[in-house]
């Protein structure tokens, strides 16, 4: 995959991201466009009380899903932007403002691109164990930010319920709910 040159770098549209136009010259000299969503990272956690075998997601407005799909939400793990910030620090704002959940431990899962096919974007994604202590309070988004989020706390056999019907299409959402199967099976199994 060697020879491929981006030749040019245009900018479409400018608003809460850049909409930009590469220009590339592939290795037989022939060019092609694409469009890029230039994106800063995000960091996507999953809080989970390893006592009371429970999770923290959220319900939020997204666009896109109404715009395909009918319905105006979808249910998530906590994620924001990175605000030129590190991932763990985002994680631990995001916990705040969207679950008003503090966060301590962070346990890293890895970082993925969101879609490499459009966007720059790339996920810090983690787990993170709490306790009820640790629900200081209602969460639900920053109003300058238009969020209006919905905080759900849910049972490990309810989620995997959820999973089985397909209520979960988040992939941010769907890749930590599997690391935490693969780093905590002894959480899963018990009724």
């Amino acid at each position: 995959m060697t020879g491929y040159r981006i030749q040019q770098v245009e900018i479409l549209h400018e608003g809460w991201r850049k909409l930009l136009k590469l220009t590339v010259q592939m290795p037989d000299g022939r060019i092609m466009a694409r469009e890029v969503l230039n994106s800063s990272d995000a960091a996507a956690v999953l809080p989970y009380d390893p006592e009371r075998r429970m999770v923290i997601l959220i319900r939020q407005f997204r666009a896109p899903v109404m715009h395909v799909e009918g319905h105006p939400d979808m249910l998530e793990a906590v994620a924001g932007l990175l605000d030129d910030d590190a991932p763990e620090a985002c994680a631990r704002r995001e916990a705040m403002e969207e679950a008003g959940l503090r966060v301590g431990r962070l346990e890293a899962v890895g970082t993925a691109w969101s879609a490499p096919g459009i966007t720059t974007e790339r996920l810090h994604l983690f787990l993170a164990p709490y306790s009820a202590d640790d629900r200081v309070s209602a969460g639900g988004g920053l109003a300058e930010e238009h969020e209006d989020i919905e905080v759900l706390e849910i049972g490990l056999d309810e989620l995997m319920r959820m999973l089985e019907r397909g209520e979960i299409a988040d992939m941010k959402t769907l890749m930590l709910i599997q690391a935490l199967q693969l780093r905590h099976p002894e959480l899963f199994g018990r009724s």
